[in-house]
């Protein structure tokens, strides 16, 4: 397999010939963007992909997986199966960019309440990396063979959508891969590809604690048993589960992302609630913070004189994601090729992803990589000035805005993994009883309802 092609001044070849229309590839990207639709509800999304999808009179097609999750199958010869995740789903977020294809859509969350909708993490990006790596690979068929597998993920802001792809059949329509790969764009400089085996996301953990108390007249706290100050206290010291219980050498993030208590400035209230986001690389670190996540909770509400103990609800959960050490030599090996010297190490980052999920089902070995989006000037000048962490916008935030120019490395890097994993030769799994293949821990219906949103139209 040559070196990729492409760029934006490069409008004929791409993947060793393979014809890429970059016009096409910028103008799609922007409808995307500019409509970007809540985990659950990604119906318009869904069907503009379904309708990018009809050019590809080959691939076999089926849609409405586990929600609005889309598989293209095209099976060219024999040869390897290797499937490539894209999640296509945005978050309740008000864009502020300037730029004239920014989102001004919004929707009803699951609370009834209006919202801004933003592709605040790239999920367009991805998904137009991997329209664009099937366009690449549709028309390259002389020059590999082997099955791929292009699948389409909604919900993954939820964590409920991969799970919610396998529990739904996705066994059933597409064959098993041998390998299993995917991208996420980044906050960095425009173009590098980042690759590492090992540990590179983090797993989730989301807690939901109720604080029990006694509600009173304001004027009157002594009458009380205050759950206010009860919860500043636990905030407190839920800060030492870090600092003075987790070896320096070892990661751990507890973050206490949410207080709620009150909502009269002359009552006491009877409860307060607290949220927690949760992250970690190692397994049984993970279940030795949350125990003493739960002794710390628990002692102080005994040393307040709470008459009822609390209760914690675990309402996310997602492993962390490690990459094959197998698929990275693989793979690495023709990014740096591809990409020269724009082909680094990445590192561990301390977000999460349900992705792991997919491979994780067939028993299969899988690999995430990362594609900085953020323009080159942007990116040095804040560099220079020692300011990367105040003016860059990471993922999440309302000034997220791939530089364009990153469309095609995005749609290289795809089509690169995915050849490259196609020229090797995999060892499956001995067979497994099908319900330990299929079943992972899956998503419940009120799980699903907790998530789900109405659908409305652009403002």
């Amino acid at each position: 397999m040559g070196p990729l092609f492409g760029g934006r001044s490069d409008k004929t070849r791409e993947a060793d010939g393979g014809n890429l229309d970059l016009e096409w590839l910028e103008e799609t990207y922007k409808e995307f963007h500019r409509e970007p639709e809540l985990s659950t509800a990604e119906e318009k999304t869904a069907a503009r992909i379904k309708r990018e999808l009809e050019h590809f009179s080959d691939w076999a097609v089926t849609t409405d997986i586990g929600g609005y999750g889309i598989t293209a199958v095209l099976e060219n010869g024999e040869g390897p199966t290797v499937l490539f995740r894209a999640d296509f789903d945005g978050l309740p977020v008000a864009e502020k960019t300037d730029v004239d294809y920014k989102s001004k859509h919004s929707q009803l969350d699951a609370g009834g309440q209006r919202v801004p909708t933003m592709h605040a993490c790239g999920h367009d990006h991805h998904t137009m990396s991997l329209l664009g790596a099937m366009r690449v690979l549709d028309g390259t068929r002389e020059q590999w063979s082997g099955t791929v597998v292009a699948l389409f993920q909604p919900a993954e802001e939820a964590s409920i959508g991969a799970n919610g792809m396998v529990n739904d059949g996705l066994g059933r329509v597409i064959p098993r891969p041998d390998v299993c790969l995917a991208q996420h764009i980044i906050a960095g400089p425009a173009g590098r590809v980042f690759t590492a085996p090992g540990p590179v996301m983090a797993s989730s953990t989301t807690i939901e604690i109720t604080l029990y108390g006694r509600g009173a007249h304001a004027s009157m706290p002594h009458r009380s048993v205050d759950p206010v100050v009860l919860a500043a206290s636990t905030v407190m010291k839920l800060q030492t589960v870090v600092s003075r219980e987790v070896p320096p050498n070892q990661f751990a993030v507890i973050t206490v992302a949410s207080v709620e208590a009150g909502k009269a400035n002359n009552v006491i209230p009877d409860s307060a609630k607290i949220s927690l986001s949760c992250r970690f690389y190692d397994e049984a670190l993970r279940k030795k913070c949350v125990d003493s996540i739960k002794r710390i909770v628990r002692a102080e509400a005994t040393s307040m004189g709470a008459e009822r103990p609390p209760s914690f609800k675990f309402v996310g959960m997602l492993s962390a994601l490690k990459n094959s050490e197998n698929v990275f030599n693989t793979v690495r090996e023709n990014f740096d090729e591809t990409f020269g010297e724009e082909s680094t190490d990445m590192e561990p980052w301390s977000a999460s992803e349900d992705f792991s999920a997919i491979p994780k089902a067939f028993g299969a070995p899988y690999m995430l990589w990362t594609v900085g989006i953020t323009p080159r000037w942007q990116w040095d000048r804040a560099e220079k000035a020692g300011r990367l962490d105040i003016d860059i916008p990471t993922n999440h935030n309302p000034l997220f805005l791939p530089d364009l120019n990153t469309l095609p490395v995005g749609v290289r890097a795809a089509a690169v993994g995915i050849l490259s994993c196609l020229q090797q030769e995999w060892e499956r799994p001995g067979e497994e009883p099908e319900d330990r293949i299929y079943s992972p821990t899956v998503p419940t219906d009120e799980d699903i309802d907790a998530v789900a949103v109405e659908i409305s139209g652009a403002n």
